[in-house]
């Protein structure tokens, strides 16, 4: 083998050297043209989805919360003692969580109940120990009164439903 035949490359004609030159622009061009389709045209939604339904839509832009506006001298509209122990007191009084009173047990809210409705309903509104003030709700102090009355009721106390607040007085002249 002589030393000319060791430094030739695999193209030996111009024929082999334009069909190179060709391959090597038109090659990279289709696969960049198929690449190219590949994400423009890949699996999208099609026009027929759901995401533009009245439905769809109003999930999109509900509200994240809500404004309650009550009127404070509408009993009607004020909660029960259930309805606040059940939504907050229930957390800790029902499994008696941070020394909390469970419910119903007259052992444990019979030194409570001693000390009267006022200082139970204090100690409600402005928190004791773990407990924060109102138990950690936005209730009135009339609906947490009415808490008050229905715990200490069911642990052996003998507390009257407190009275509903007066209705506020009128500005109209």
């Amino acid at each position: 083998m002589s030393e000319q035949d060791s430094h030739t490359g695999p193209i030996k004609t111009p024929k082999q050297l334009i069909w190179t030159v060709v391959a090597s622009f038109i090659i990279p061009i289709i696969t960049i043209i198929l690449l190219v389709n590949y994400v423009a045209f890949g699996d999208k939604p099609a026009a027929g989805s759901d995401g533009m339904t009245e439905q769809a839509i109003a999930k999109r832009i509900q509200p994240l919360g809500m404004v309650e506006i009550r009127d404070a001298s509408d009993v009607a509209s004020l909660k029960t003692g259930v309805q606040v122990y059940e939504a907050v007191c229930g957390a800790c009084h029902t499994s008696g969580a941070a020394g909390a009173p469970k419910l119903g047990d007259a052992a444990a809210w019979g030194p409570r109940v001693a000390t009267g409705y006022e200082a139970l309903l204090t100690s409600a509104l402005k928190g004791k120990g773990a407990m924060g003030a109102q138990g950690g709700g936005d209730y009135s102090d009339y609906e947490i009164a009415r808490a008050v009355v229905h715990m200490a009721n069911q642990g052996g106390g003998k507390f009257a439903e407190p009275k509903p607040p007066a209705p506020a007085a009128s500005a109209a002249n």
